[in-house]
């Protein structure tokens, strides 16, 4: 970069969006432009508390001469049209995970941005996180490994008739909820077939109350992988947990408390903390435009587990198991 300030844009009025308006705000580095949210009364009252403009569509914000930078911080539906809008306009870009909800527009974002000579930035803030940074660290003393659960399960009641209970909005759960199956990508590598069982519970055609989700991930590795990813009404117990089981001890995390379990020994993990982590990865992309220090994460990385959760939702669909394509 050139230029002493990075203009930025923002599509979203929302938790993440807050979050990064927040961290622009705080950083010597850029200028919050203008925003776009779902309706003008939210774009304008996020205009007002973080001083910027607000705009009436998307498509009028990635056109603005004065922006460089573009963060997508909306639903997931929306997230491939305006990454390769904003790419097409020349424009650097932030995308909260996924991509895409289609495999094929993902992989011509990559080759657009490629082609453009601009960043595409994938958001998985799930890896700079205290659980994730704990069992690296961990892992090597867990021996061959050849099982892992994790469990991500919400209950809600009543459940709220918003976009993340939206078929077309959200997405299928596993690309919608893709850090659930990246946390496994990034850890243990290839996956060669996915078994998926998928159910929701709904009174109408677009929102539904529930869903459950199971998984099993067979790695290249041989080791076996269960995920379930639950929400809404029918869920009775709140659960946020990853195990791993290899042949020489266990790894547990519960939340944010996390052991470490050998033949006779049970040690307590010192697991980081959650927040801050919008801020880290904001500032981990301007270090990467500024002085081209390394990400964390690419998009091929994010598109290949992308796959991994088509082709979970192909399994659902059809109940067959599903092949992953490299």
């Amino acid at each position: 970069m050139d230029k002493a300030k990075v203009g930025v844009g923002l599509v979203g009025t929302g938790y993440a969006a807050k979050l990064r308006a927040e961290a622009f705000l705080h950083a010597a580095r850029t200028h919050l432009v203008a925003v776009v949210g779902h309706t003008p009364e939210t774009s304008a009252a996020f205009a007002n508390q973080f001083q910027c403009t607000a705009m009436s569509s998307w498509q009028e914000l990635v056109a603005r001469d004065d922006i460089d930078l573009v963060t997508i911080c909306t639903v997931n539906r929306d997230h491939g049209a305006i990454a390769k809008a904003a790419l097409s306009s020349g424009k650097h870009v932030i995308v909260e995970y996924p991509l895409s909800l289609n495999v094929a527009e993902a992989e011509e974002i990559i080759i657009l941005a490629k082609a453009q000579k601009k960043l595409l930035h994938v958001e998985h803030i799930e890896l700079l996180g205290g659980v994730h940074q704990a069992i690296k660290q961990h892992l090597p003393q867990v021996g061959e490994l050849f099982y892992v659960r994790y469990n991500t399960i919400k209950p809600e009641y009543p459940a709220p008739r918003k976009w993340s209970y939206n078929h077309e909005l959200f997405g299928f759960p596993l690309m919608g909820a893709l850090s659930r199956l990246h946390r496994l990508t990034d850890l243990f590598g290839q996956v060669l077939t996915v078994n998926c069982h998928n159910r929701f519970w709904a009174t109408e055609t677009e929102y539904y109350q529930s869903c459950f989700c199971v998984t099993q991930l067979c790695f290249s590795s041989g080791l076996l992988a269960q995920v379930i990813y639950a929400k809404g009404e029918t869920i009775w117990h709140r659960e946020r947990r990853f195990e791993i089981h290899g042949e020489k001890a266990g790894l547990i995390f519960d939340g944010d408390t996390g052991i470490l379990i050998k033949a006779g020994e049970t040690t307590p993990i010192e697991v980081g903390s959650r927040r801050g982590l919008f801020a880290k990865d904001t500032s981990m992309v301007l270090d990467h435009l500024f002085h081209d220090a390394p990400l964390y994460v690419t998009p091929e990385e994010s598109l290949y587990t992308l796959k991994v959760a088509d082709a979970a939702r192909r399994s659902a669909e059809t109940g067959l198991t599903i092949v992953v394509e490299d």
